[in-house]
């Protein structure tokens, strides 16, 4: 039985900050259990949160220099919480944060550079999990689901509620994964109207009414009739959704209580899709920020009759760092870490470039 010592890094779309988690594995080929022995986020300063948000929009020397000087910014981070909590470390396995993601022009990129990263925390890292996936043909995404199948086998569908609402479970026999509706990445943007970072246990949308005219119209996007595999961007809601959310006219309020219903309707949707409309007695399993929302929560609640689980905090917030090293643990032990079943690719891969020298397997 193999064991490793892993930190998985990951920034998602709704712009939180970075996640760290320290997790150990054991086992071999497609059976592993983890233990997360020590986590936390770490907001991102302002300066950050706006340099990353606007970076799709500068040239491409800047968009060189912040991808070294992210990396560089992520090694501290790994370094500070190594020595914070005097951590013995095998490797790395990080995310980065999406920057351009257009599976339709065989395009994704997560800054954070991982020689950049490796030198500054002295340990070997691996980044770049969705490339090989996109120049296959596939969608690079979502990447959770080989994590969800090793790791949470118990459940039927596991859902994640960050920027973008995702989903992976069975279905025909095969398991499946793909990108629902942006979540989080909306209603944060929504609150932030309001002077908060987020819609905290969904008092905002508690207080709004669902405009039915908005919400005909945003489950009318074609996206949502699309067959999966498929996979949003933050440039899809740019250029297909936000506009009629702000040019709507109507409360913060209204706009959130709106948007809750939009997301917990695709949700229950894609559910009763995955189960033939046989929901009742399935399970799903919700980790992401969207977990602590309340309101969203009992919108989804109404839309399907699959059994809502809510795990303890620790899972909630740091799942999809936790898969990431187990991405890590599998590239290194050359299994297949990103499955064409789930994105839609020619063939399966084993993603992820290495940087620095792994202990032996």
């Amino acid at each position: 039985m193999n064991k490793f010592k892993v930190i998985g890094l990951m920034s998602g779309s709704s712009m939180d900050g970075v996640d760290i988690a320290y997790c150990e594995f054991s086992g071999s080929e497609n059976s592993w259990k983890y233990n997360i022995i020590k986590a936390e986020t770490v907001a991102y300063p302002e300066t950050w949160r706006v340099r990353l948000s606007k970076l799709y929009k500068q040239d491409a020397i800047t968009y060189a220099r912040t991808d070294i000087f992210y990396g560089h910014y992520l090694g501290a981070l790994v370094k500070e919480f190594v020595k914070k909590y005097n951590l013995e470390v095998d490797f790395v396995a990080s995310h980065g944060h999406t920057i351009f993601h257009d599976p339709k022009t065989k395009i994704t990129r997560q800054v954070g550079d991982g020689a950049s990263l490796s030198a500054i925390c002295g340990l070997p890292v691996i980044n770049d999990f969705r490339s090989m996936d996109v120049a296959k043909g596939g969608e690079g995404a979502p990447l959770v689901a080989i994590g969800d199948k090793i790791l949470f086998p118990e459940y039927d569908y596991c859902l994640n509620l960050g920027g973008f609402a995702n989903i992976s479970g069975v279905y025909n026999n095969s398991r499946i994964a793909y990108d629902i509706c942006a979540a989080n990445i909306l209603l944060n943007r929504v609150a932030r109207d309001l002077g908060f970072d987020y819609d905290e246990d969904g008092k905002i949308a508690e207080n709004g009414s669902i405009n039915y005219e908005l919400l005909q119209a945003l489950n009318s996007i074609p996206f949502f009739s699309k067959p999966f595999p498929k996979s949003l961007s933050r440039e899809w809601i740019n250029e297909e959704l936000w506009g009629q959310v702000r040019k709507s006219g109507f409360s913060a309020e209204d706009k959130m209580k709106t948007l809750v219903d939009h997301i917990g309707f695709q949700i229950g949707s894609s559910v009763n899709l995955l189960s033939g409309d046989q929901s009742e007695g399935k399970t799903l399993l919700i980790t992401g920020g969207g977990a602590y929302n309340k309101t969203l929560i009992s919108h989804i609640e109404s839309h399907t009759d699959a059994k809502i689980v809510i795990p303890e905090n620790d899972v909630i917030e740091f799942k999809e760092a936790v898969i990431f090293a187990l991405l890590g643990v599998l590239r290194v032990n050359n299994i297949v870490n990103v499955g064409s079943s789930y994105t839609g690719a020619s063939s399966d891969s084993i993603a992820g470039g290495l940087h620095g020298k792994i202990p032996s397997v």
